[in-house]
């Protein structure tokens, strides 16, 4: 076997370009850039499906369905994290889920947080030292999902609205990032974060996604005839503030991965990562949503996020 220092020089007969290692790499190919569009698509079927129905059907098969989701998402956090006692974690953390989603939807929101919150003391407490506040950010992380999406969905008159907006926000946030950064590409942004991202992709699917809930809106509007008491240009403005902050959630998660070197936060979605994954930017949404909404002073928090007049 020839050692690498005998290897001769190419020479010009060989049909190689001596100065081609030093140049640019081959772009890849379209087909190379949306590899990945089939795992996504047939995944993202399956998931919209069940969210569209659960907010269709409402009461309780809503509350089941994103009480599941935060179970799950509560579980792949403390996958991730590591550390010891996951099972007594587990079950401090989804106590505490599961009460909360019964206080929210019958009692009082107030109390739903107050129980999360204990939640993750105790989580935190049942770990060790390095890992507590993680452990209690879990418990926080899932259960700011279910108590603001039965929230929100709860709220007279524009309940379900405000969550098939924020779905509307997301999904086409999510949509346009990744077709403008796989047809666009260009310079990264935040690659030692999230390397895929670009600033194409990242600024046109915030743009996008406001578009696409702004339409929503007026779509809905229009079907209902209950119209969003605001003036035109509040609609998206909002929609930009929520696919800013849906960007940032998906950013937040691959921070965190990278933090505790995992690449998915599970295997719930066979090939194609965690629940956790698809998700990360939606509960940043509606956590923002919900918080928002209920920080205005109107009688229900949807009315509260969509009321500008």
């Amino acid at each position: 076997m020839m050692e690498p220092a005998e290897a001769p020089e190419p020479r010009p007969d060989d049909g190689q370009d001596a100065a081609a290692p030093d140049g640019p790499p081959a772009s890849p190919t379209l087909a190379a850039r949306l590899a990945d569009l089939g795992p996504r698509v047939g995944s993202s079927t399956i998931l919209v499906a069940v969210a569209i129905l659960s907010l269709r059907v409402g009461g309780v098969v809503f509350i089941l369905a994103w009480l599941a989701a935060a179970l799950v998402v509560h579980f792949e956090w403390q996958r991730i994290i590591g550390g010891a006692r996951q099972a007594t974690r587990l079950a401090i953390g989804s106590a505490a889920l599961v009460t909360a989603a019964i206080l929210v939807s019958t009692v009082s929101g107030n109390l739903a947080a107050l129980t999360i919150g204990i939640g993750a003391l105790a989580a935190a407490k049942a770990t060790d030292h390095g890992r507590r506040g993680w452990a209690a950010g879990g418990v926080l992380y899932a259960g700011s999902l279910i108590i603001s999406v039965v929230t929100l969905r709860m709220s007279f008159p524009f309940g379900p609205r405000a969550i098939a907006w924020l779905f509307a926000v997301v999904w086409g946030t999510d949509v346009v990032a990744y077709f403008a950064g796989r047809l666009i590409g260009g310079p990264k942004f935040l690659p030692q974060i999230s390397p895929s991202k670009t600033w194409a992709g990242t600024a046109l699917g915030v743009v996008g996604g406001a578009l696409i809930g702004s339409l929503f809106l007026a779509l809905a509007a229009r079907l209902t005839r209950l119209d969003t008491p605001a003036p035109s240009f509040a609609p998206f403005l909002l929609g930009l503030a929520t696919a800013a902050v849906a960007q940032g959630g998906d950013l937040f998660e691959s921070w965190m991965k990278r933090r505790f070197g995992a690449k998915d936060s599970s295997n719930f979605i066979p090939g194609h990562g965690g629940l956790m994954d698809r998700l990360d930017g939606f509960i940043a949404a509606a956590v923002w949503a919900a918080v928002l909404g209920a920080l205005r002073g109107f009688p229900s928090t949807a009315e509260g996020l969509f009321h500008w007049m």
